[in-house]
């Protein structure tokens, strides 16, 4: 961790910035654009600060660098990026991609994501992910020349490789139970934010109706009109300072909804350990194949039926040099076969070797990390249930001297 870019090198994302440009169809379209600044963290013997580098990135940019990393580092639980549209809000809450606080909240996602694999001590080393912080043109030509694209595997052959594999390997089955079960609990978890959230706004705007109430009221009270006009401010302040209050509450949903992403990352890499054993199982199939096509053929027994037995019953069996020819092309090709085998071996076990050192990684930074939120989403529900209090207790005064 010592040597991970985040220790050499401060990267934020300062601004985001709606933009009006035309897409690849030629079509005008509205966007938002972030502004990456990055600066060496130089040792204080030099006493001096290295310069801010700066520029700006589209969130499908973003999208690029993820989908590039997913693909090249397939055992790595790649940090997820914030959501393209918001999920999960309470009624009151804009849904706009262009809403500034939502924008805004993105803006800090986003920045977290860069923070994530800034802080990995494998990702943190790719040159793309340094070009995409340092290099302002010729980026995404650099990714494209990565032909990573080529290296996705499509969504058809992961679901075929999850149904025909024979021998799923335990491990991975039960952290993909897992991972679905993280996502459906933070999903219910975030809907059941979202209608708390409904039910406060209510409750402190309907403190509104308070504190209207005792205003009109103080008109008509000469003895009791000042006591009734303070409670009524009150009121009103406790009513009005709910927007700010849900607003940072959607600081929490958002370390929340991190991980119900991270769910996702999490089964891509159970995936790729499916392909992986659907691959040498299919190898495996093939080379058994391959090596009794070649016992039949050297003992001149069929074992099973085939087409091959038939067209030999009906037109005469193959000369002894045809023979010896087939052997030889199969011996060959069984001798390839183990060596791929051999290779497909040892592909895997490095794989699940390091997918497994990278799950464990990641679980010991969800457990700390959800453990915060939790704690101080609980804080602040406490600061409110007091701000409330101190309202009622304050109101309460005001009643006294009348």
């Amino acid at each position: 961790m010592e040597d991970c870019l985040a220790k050499k090198m401060e990267i934020t994302v300062s601004e985001a910035e709606k933009r009006t440009g035309r897409n690849a169809m030629n079509i005008q379209e509205t966007y938002t654009a972030y502004l990456i600044e990055t600066r060496a963290v130089e040792s204080q013997s030099e006493g001096q600060c290295a310069p801010v580098e700066s520029l700006w990135r589209r969130y499908s940019e973003f999208e690029l660098l993820r989908n590039y990393l997913s693909v090249t580092y397939p055992h790595i639980v790649v940090p997820p990026l914030p959501e393209k549209r918001a999920d999960f809000v309470w009624h009151k809450l804009s849904a706009d991609n262009m809403d500034p606080d939502f924008v805004e909240r993105r803006r800090i996602g986003l920045e977290n994501f860069l923070l994530r694999v800034a802080s990995h001590p494998v990702l943190c080393q790719d040159k793309i992910f340094y070009a995409f912080l340092t290099q302002e043109g010729g980026w995404k030509e650099m990714v494209n020349e990565t032909g990573f694209q080529l290296k996705a595997d499509s969504r058809l052959k992961a679901l075929n490789a999850t149904f025909r594999v024979k021998n799923p390997d335990k491990r991975f089955t039960e952290l993909k139970h897992y991972s679905d079960e993280l996502q459906s609990v933070i999903s219910h978890l975030l809907r059941v934010r979202a209608r708390v959230a409904d039910r406060l706004y209510g409750v402190y705007k309907v403190h509104g109706n308070y504190g209207r109430v005792f205003s009109e009221w103080s008109a008509i009270e000469k003895e009791m009109g000042d006591g009734l006009q303070s409670a009524g401010h009150h009121m009103d302040v406790y009513a009005a300072s709910i927007d700010d209050i849900l607003e940072e509450e959607e600081h929490y949903a958002d370390q929340l909804k991190e991980y119900l992403f991270y769910a996702e990352a999490l089964r891509a890499v159970c995936r790729k350990h499916e392909l992986m054993q659907y691959d040498l199982e299919m190898a495996a199939q093939d080379l058994t194949s391959k090596k009794q096509q070649c016992e039949e053929l050297a003992t001149g027994t069929v074992r099973t039926f085939s087409l091959k037995g038939m067209t030999s019953k009906l037109f005469g069996q193959e000369t002894p040099e045809q023979r010896e020819a087939k052997i030889k092309v199969l011996e060959e090709q069984i001798q390839e076969g183990e060596e791929q085998l051999k290779s497909k071996n040892l592909e895997g076990r490095d794989f699940v070797k390091s997918a497994w050192a990278d799950i464990e990684r990641f679980k010991e930074q969800k457990n700390h990390d959800l453990k915060e939120a939790l704690i101080s989403y609980a804080v602040m529900q406490i600061s409110m249930c007091k701000k409330g209090i101190q309202v009622w207790t304050n109101a309460k005064e005001c009643f006294s001297k009348m």
